[in-house]
């Protein structure tokens, strides 16, 4: 049913707009009486139950960051499925983002180019609905991703991001700390190890009990890769998060002259795939066995899942396939799972 919705309505509305018109029908499956009719057809397997980062998931399965921007869907998103959710990227100060049009969708390539540019309500409203979402007698877990405040210039990028960390880590299950976005000026500089450490040793400072982790670019080199894996390790953080999108354009099927016009932008989807396992290899080799890494990036299937789960993921997220599979689409990944036991 749903591959006929999206070709015959979904695919000729906007991206962004067709998002806003999925919002409150999501949020509107997270409440009574709804939430338990629909969690009980998507309900995952108790066998697919993961331990990482000291939090118990029902599944390894949750949505990235970027999906839910301002942490309103969470109660929906876990009658759909998800083991978890990781809202953001929110940052300290509230922004519009980058002007639209802004998102993009390659539908031969089951891929999607965004250069939204962090748009959100800012840490503190993340923060006061991540605060009672926690109060949910049944939700998902939650992590919170942060990004730089487009208005701060790249030298006080470490305030900023301390600002937004004691905004949402006290209310947050995990943190993940985003400096891989292509589509906010100056921020993948950050990414060099010598800037990295001090504004990971600040963050992790402020961010107290919570796990923190980093989430890093499929575009670097292995080299430049195993180096913040291990710069992660050796300033005690929990974790990494492998990948964000890549502003390569290889390999597309979508016409060249097409994806050209839709300009710069982060692409997602199926073509991240196989670059996105790779670096998942590079980060686990990188890192002891109890460091936790989180695998995004062109997971569509279940078979996806187990491949990262094999690679060494302690979790997968997935953002782009949602698009494309529709709303049981977790449903599909954990019955899959469950079957491959």
């Amino acid at each position: 049913m749903y591959p006929f919705i999206f070709r015959t309505f979904f695919s000729h509305v906007d991206p962004e707009s067709a998002h806003h018109l999925v919002v409150p029908v999501i949020r509107v499956l997270g409440v009574w009486p709804f939430a338990p009719i629909v969690r009980a057809l998507t309900r995952p397997d108790p066998r697919l139950q993961t331990r990482a980062l000291g939090l118990v998931f029902d599944s390894p399965f949750g949505v990235a960051a970027g999906f839910d921007k301002n942490a309103v869907m969470s109660e929906g998103l876990y009658a759909l499925g998800f083991g978890h959710v990781e809202v953001g990227t929110v940052t300290a100060i509230a922004q519009e983002g980058n002007p639209k049009p802004r998102l993009y969708r390659l539908i031969e390539d089951r891929a999607l180019i965004n250069r939204m540019g962090f748009n959100n309500a800012g840490a503190a409203a993340a923060a006061r609905r991540l605060a009672r979402s926690r109060r949910h007698p049944r939700r998902t877990v939650l992590g919170a991703n942060i990004g730089k405040s487009r208005v701060v210039d790249v030298d006080q990028a470490t305030a900023d991001y301390v600002q937004s960390t004691r905004e949402v880590a006290p209310v947050a299950d995990y943190l993940v700390v985003n400096v891989s976005s292509p589509n906010t000026p100056g921020l993948r500089g950050l990414q060099a190890v010598e800037t990295l450490r001090p504004l990971l040793e600040a963050v992790r400072d402020a961010a107290g009990t919570t796990p923190l982790l980093v989430k890093i670019a499929p575009d670097l080199p292995d080299d430049e890769i195993a180096a913040i894996a291990r710069l992660a390790v050796d300033l005690r953080l929990a974790g990494l998060v492998a990948t964000n999108t890549t502003i390569a354009r290889e390999p597309l099927s979508t016409d060249p002259e097409k994806v050209a016009a839709m300009g710069p932008g982060g692409l997602s989807g199926a073509p991240l795939r196989q670059r996105s396992l790779a670096v998942l290899r590079v980060v686990r080799a990188a890192v002891p066995e109890d460091f936790c890494v989180i695998s995004a990036g062109g997971v569509e299937t279940a078979d996806d899942v187990r491949e990262r789960l094999a690679a060494g993921a302690d979790l997968v997220q997935g953002y782009t396939a949602f698009i494309y599979r529709g709303p049981f689409w977790a449903r599909q990944i954990n019955r899959g799972l469950a079957a491959a036991l």
